[in-house]
């Protein structure tokens, strides 16, 4: 069992390629420092995302997340910079990374970035009765 964090995002195959369904994720634990006066910074990542051919492991989700506890970081790089490397070990249909960082001086902050592949169209939406 690893107790130190990782920068390495596994991937495994998407069990079901040929179909589109989303993946949601919640974060609450996410840690990282304010570049400004050293304090941390702490937020609730939301993560959905179609996949195509790959899937992100979630035990290495967790360690990479792990590697930003001691990283100082503007709220708007680091949440980019999360869905920059999300989606290059995934290469995802669409991918929506949001940051809701908790409160500090009296200011909340949400960052919320967009990936999606220029050859995927969304399908249509189902409204049932």
């Amino acid at each position: 069992m690893s107790t130190s964090p990782s920068i390495d995002l596994e991937t495994f195959p998407n069990p079901n390629p040929g179909r589109d369904y989303t993946i949601r994720m919640r974060m609450p634990e996410f840690t990282c420092l304010c570049p400004k006066t050293g304090q941390p910074d702490f937020a609730t990542l939301y993560l959905e995302y179609v996949p195509d051919q790959r899937c992100v492991e979630l035990k290495s989700l967790k360690l990479y997340l792990w590697s930003f506890r001691d990283r100082g970081a503007f709220h708007e790089a680091v949440t980019n910079e999360l869905l920059e490397h999300l989606a290059t070990a995934t290469r995802p249909r669409f991918m929506r990374l949001r940051a809701e960082f908790y409160v500090r001086g009296g200011i909340y902050t949400d960052v919320v970035v967009e990936h999606r592949d220029p050859e995927w169209t969304t399908p249509a939406r189902v409204e049932l009765p």
